[in-house]
């Protein structure tokens, strides 16, 4: 487990210890899916990352509760209020009910989700379910000035939050200039943010409750701050979500959370960057990447997730076909030297793990962890590992073993998809050839093992052996 844990906390933008408010323990809320359409591979990056992020603070040994919220209403066309909800359009789309759409895509994104190893939140918590929540929250909101209604809706007022500009570092008169800010003559500054919808400007809003301001839904910020608050208290330790929650989201959360509590709510705040693929994950342009159109395309999920951890979680990504390709490569390249590490042990019988050997792997893994969650660097000291001649099989399997509780890419899985034990047999059989300088068994090996589905690449230090498709 790493020594200490230091993250980038963008409220400050700055690297910082990571201390939790209560020793031992950590309180963690993600935003969760917009459940009206199929969760595109770019979103899913940012559930990997908050899932490696888990998998490291439990490493170091807290006890961690992760909370995550299913958007099932009030989310707008826009963060800025405009628009109509996406769950409204999604019925028109699909010609059924919102609450039938709503349950197939969240089922849906919990499945994608488990495809690519990302463990469940302790608690997941549906927008539709915590109305009562939400309008305590902005009850309080008004009780203590910072909100008022007007025209059957309920407005944030930004003006009643000096410190609201901060987080995102927002010009808000430059800001209100742009076509961002719909104007909206019920609010008293073009910058005040909805906490309650009434019917009266969407009636054709199908999900909507009682309220003390009217028939209506709540605004998609408020559900967030609500239902973390009620879940985790009025202090969280870390929040995340992906970089596009900033300016907007994450800064309306932080307004009318503070708002209400009086205090600091989130000590640590941590976004996930972008994955690119020039326009092809957009939901607005009808077409877009999902996790089932690569798996029709013969992708295995895991080889996607390899490919996140390819890159530094506050990176922008680009995803290409070749690249992932390359991971998946590499993630097959791994699994095949584990089946041949256990075989050797299952044979051989492995000696017991030299701490003086393996520990220098392990603590520069956990550095790199612990160093801003650097999976980069931490993949680069498995794949030292793995090729440490000075490690006994037996010392790679279980340093790559604890590697993998992080990496989450199912290396010590097994399956028909490995190697017999007669062909990693001939693989052995080969690199004593190759020792030798036997160049023409080399080579009739080689030939043997390519026409059973094996092709064999030679590295300085072994042989990896891919399945040729």
């Amino acid at each position: 487990m790493p020594e200490s844990l230091h993250l980038f906390n963008t409220r400050t933008r700055q690297v910082e210890d990571f201390r939790p408010i209560e020793p031992g323990a950590v309180r963690m809320y993600c935003c969760g899916p917009t459940v009206y359409n199929y969760a595109h591979i770019g979103n899913l990056r940012t559930y990997v990352f908050e899932d490696l992020l888990r998998r490291t603070i439990e490493g170091a040994g807290y006890a961690l509760t992760h909370v995550m919220n299913i958007t099932d209403v009030g989310h707008l066309q826009s963060d800025a209020d405009t628009g109509e909800d996406k769950m409204v359009l999604a019925t028109r789309r699909e010609h059924r009910s919102p609450w039938e759409i709503a349950r197939f895509y969240e089922e849906t994104f919990l499945r994608h989700t488990d495809m690519l190893n990302v463990r469940r939140p302790h608690i997941i918590c549906r927008a539709t379910e915590h109305i009562p929540q939400m309008i305590a929250m902005i009850e309080c909101l008004i009780r203590r000035g910072h909100a008022y209604a007007s025209g059957g809706n309920v407005y944030f007022d930004v003006a009643t939050f000096p410190a609201y500009p901060e987080f995102a570092q927002l010009q808000l008169e430059a800001q209100q200039a742009t076509d961002r800010v719909e104007v909206d003559i019920r609010k008293r500054d073009p910058a005040d943010f909805a906490l309650w919808f009434s019917e009266s400007k969407y009636p054709d809003q199908v999900m909507k409750w009682d309220s003390p301001w009217g028939v209506g839904f709540p605004g998609w910020h408020i559900e967030c701050s609500a239902m973390a608050s009620a879940y985790l208290g009025e202090r969280l330790d870390i929040h995340c979500g992906g970089i596009d929650h900033i300016p907007v989201h994450h800064t309306n959360e932080i307004a009318q959370s503070e708002g209400c509590f009086g205090h600091r709510w989130v000590e640590y705040w941590l976004h996930g960057a972008f994955l690119v693929d020039r326009g092809k994950m957009s939901k607005s342009s009808g077409e877009f990447l999902h996790l089932d159109r690569l798996v029709a395309d013969g992708v295995e999920p895991l080889d996607y997730r390899y490919l996140l951890l390819t890159a530094h979680y506050r990176a922008e990504l680009t995803y290409s076909p070749e690249a992932l390709a390359a991971a998946a490569e590499a993630r097959r390249t791994l699994r095949n030297l584990m089946q041949d590490w256990r075989y050797a042990a299952e044979r051989q019988g492995a000696p017991a793990p030299r701490d003086e050997m393996v520990s220098r792997h392990r603590a520069a893994f956990w550095a790199a962890l612990g160093d801003d969650l650097h999976l980069p660097r931490a993949l680069a000291v498995a794949w030292a590992a793995a090729r440490d001649l000075a490690l006994h099989e037996g010392e790679k399997l279980a340093l790559l073993r604890e590697f993998d509780h992080v990496f989450g890419v199912g290396l010590d899985e097994s399956g028909d998809r490995g190697l017999t034990e007669a062909q990693a047999a001939l693989i052995r059989e080969r690199e004593e050839a190759r020792r030798h300088r036997d160049w023409t068994t080399a080579d009739a090996i080689r030939d043997r093992l390519l026409a059973e589905g094996i092709r064999i690449k030679d590295r300085a230090d072994g042989t990896d052996w891919s399945r040729v498709e």
